[in-house]
């Protein structure tokens, strides 16, 4: 599987602002999500309980679906969910907050929602092939290949960005896709007490989850068991306060990012050395890993 990803970040960056007509949407089959965030990725409960234990909970947020037709479903704040047994199902991703970024060709930073760990001077992810890069980036676009599916690169492509897709032939030994059957307590979870959502529903909905709400859908990510609903109450309650009380520099970055921002897809006012040296403050210097630029 052969991309050309250097200067795209179409599968980092929601684009939607640059090219309405090419970018595409971020529901997954038949269940549309509760928000409207581009791109998440879907992490695995090993990989929410990493950032978890590594004092990065404060980068994580939770995803919940509406239910399609012939699905359990479950009413909190007056709006129907996707559930299993009376219990709603979510998935758990990283947080796009808005960064001052020039992606797919264009001239000069735009305010676009992107990665957390996505620099906006390189391009590059900041944890790009180490241990907490998730699955999901690292086979990417592996499985829209094997499934024939339309891939970021492709509609990249679309929007006059060049070769990006190089090689559609999907490689070998991918792992399991991140939703189906085997997918319960491993990468889609059930939250246990849907009592304790109300209020939380709405708020997520509208797009401001606060810190605890985001907490608790981590905490149950960690407590679930693979294969089952069943969750460890005590792994559960300890993730939860550790995302809770998270202070990474990721999340002090999400928060200066988001206080900073302009309207979606705005020119940043200033100039691009300025912007550089705004990401050195806010990221670089608060103990964000580097990135080795492109060769």
């Amino acid at each position: 599987m052969k991309l050309d990803c250097e200067g795209c970040a179409g599968c980092c960056v929601d684009w939607r602002p640059l090219a309405p007509e090419a970018a595409g949407s971020d529901r997954t089959g038949s269940r549309p999500p509760l928000d409207d965030r581009y791109d998440l990725v879907p992490l695995t409960r090993d990989e929410v309980a990493r950032f978890v234990d590594d004092g990065l909970g404060d980068v994580v947020t939770p995803r919940l679906f509406e239910p399609a037709e012939r699905d359990d479903a479950v009413d909190i704040d007056g709006v129907d969910l996707a559930a299993v047994d009376d219990r709603p199902v979510f998935v758990v991703g990283l947080r796009k907050p808005p960064k001052p970024v020039a992606p797919i060709g264009t001239d000069e930073p735009r305010w676009l929602d992107s990665c957390v760990f996505l620099d906006p001077t390189t391009l590059q992810c900041r944890i790009h092939e180490g241990e907490r890069y998730p699955r999901t980036c690292a086979t990417y676009p592996g499985h829209n290949l094997a499934l024939d599916a339309e891939t970021e690169c492709d509609r990249v492509e679309a929007a006059g960005g060049g070769d990006r897709l190089l090689d559609d032939d999907p490689p070998e030994g991918l792992p399991p896709f991140s939703f189906g059957p085997q997918a319960l307590g491993a990468t889609v979870f059930a939250y246990p007490e849907p009592d304790e959502l109300s209020g939380v529903i709405r708020r997520i909905q509208d797009g401001e989850a606060s810190a605890d709400d985001r907490a608790r859908f981590a905490g149950a990510a960690v407590g679930s068991r693979p294969g089952s609903l069943a969750v460890t109450r005590e792994r559960m309650a300890e993730a939860r306060t550790s995302a809770r009380d998270a202070d990474s520099w990721a999340g002090r970055a999400i928060r200066a990012w988001t206080e900073r921002a302009g309207g979606d897809g705005e020119a940043v006012d200033g100039a691009r050395e300025t912007v550089e040296q705004t990401v050195r403050e806010l990221e670089d210097d608060a103990g964000a890993p580097g990135t080795p630029g492109w060769e």
